[in-house]
């Protein structure tokens, strides 16, 4: 019986890609206030009312062209990932998602099932930069289970690792295979969010989006702004990797709404990377550990078909860290630290 433990924490998953299964779990994501920051009631009559009726038959059908055997292709990685880090460390390991099963309830019920002196649970969130929609809404929650269950053990969180020197290796050395043939670019997409979060998550309300070329300007806003850490991750990797600077680029995709998001949007470059010249490409997503609907359906399968179909020729999605060796060794230094 342990002491200390320690929780992964990542998105979330459907537990099946049934439209039911599938309705559920976009109603538990979108009515967070975090992801769609609009008072309740407006929040309410847009989920509700528009998004998920019209949403939840075509991401259920998206989620099927993904779905393996074992279940969902993150829960699946995830587990893997749950297994890989268990057999580095003496602590216990268990996972949690934000949205769907295991929840954070049933993941720190059963850490005290089963080490009834636990004192201390290190978080550890499965998202390298700081994102109001994913970093702060998944370690904010798990302390609000926490608090509201009234645990008698301690929480400890792992800070955002996007330039973490042993998080920077492993991600370079998963893309340098690919990278040692031929290609034209490698495209570094990132989860996008809207223009506002970012301004929301200035804590100097006078920085981010507003000061000419801010996220290379040091400012304490960087600390919560994830348009930043990105930068940041896309050129430590780059230059680990040696690569050209002419031969990397940077976006943003998973757009939803009108509102202004995170600018250039991945599937918009993609259409206009062929006729640029651009033929071989690369693609890596960063902002997710585990691949994923957004992974394995957006870019692998639809981005794919908006490259080709412009008049690209080659087009490699990069899978995910998922259990890379390298990953597994960076979390176990990572929690340690």
């Amino acid at each position: 019986m342990a002491k200390k433990a320690i929780v992964l924490m990542n998105l979330g998953s459907p537990d099946s890609t049934s439209v039911k299964d599938v309705k559920k779990y976009l109603t538990e994501f979108l009515m967070d206030e975090r992801v769609i920051d609009k008072p309740w009631l407006a929040r309410t009559l847009l989920v509700r009312g528009i998004i998920v009726p019209f949403r939840a038959p075509k991401s259920a059908k998206a989620y099927e062209s993904i779905w393996w055997k074992e279940g969902s292709p993150l829960i699946v990685l995830t587990k893997q990932l749950q297994e890989a880090v268990q057999k580095e460390m003496e602590e216990p390991v268990e996972i949690a998602m934000r949205y769907g099963n295991p929840s954070p309830k049933y993941c720190y019920d059963k850490l005290v099932r089963e080490n009834p002196d636990l004192e201390e649970v290190v978080l550890f969130p499965l998202y390298p930069h700081y994102a109001m929609s994913s970093y702060e809404t998944a370690v904010e929650y798990m302390k609000e289970i926490h608090e509201k269950y009234k645990y008698n053990f301690r929480i400890s969180v792992t800070p955002p690792y996007y330039r973490d020197a042993e998080y920077i290796y492993s991600l370079a050395e998963s893309i340098r295979p690919f990278t040692e043939k031929s290609f034209d670019k490698l495209l570094f997409s990132y989860h996008g969010v809207p223009e506002r979060h970012i301004l929301k998550g200035d804590i100097t309300g006078q920085h981010c989006l507003k000061v000419n070329d801010c996220c290379h300007v040091t400012s304490a806003a960087h600390d919560q702004c994830y348009r930043h850490q990105t930068f940041i991750t896309t050129e430590l990797v780059t230059e680990k990797l040696q690569l050209p600077k002419e031969k990397v680029e940077q976006s943003f995709q998973s757009r939803l709404g009108r509102d202004p998001w995170l600018t250039p949007y991945t599937a918009k470059r993609l259409e206009e990377l062929p006729a640029e010249g651009v033929k071989k490409l690369l693609v890596v997503c960063p902002a997710f550990v585990s691949d994923c609907l957004e992974t394995l359906e957006e870019i692998a399968e639809e981005g794919k078909h908006i490259f080709l179909h412009a008049g690209g020729e080659e087009f490699t999605m990069i899978p995910c860290l998922n259990v890379h060796p390298l990953w597994i060794r960076s979390i176990v230094k990572l929690i340690g630290d």
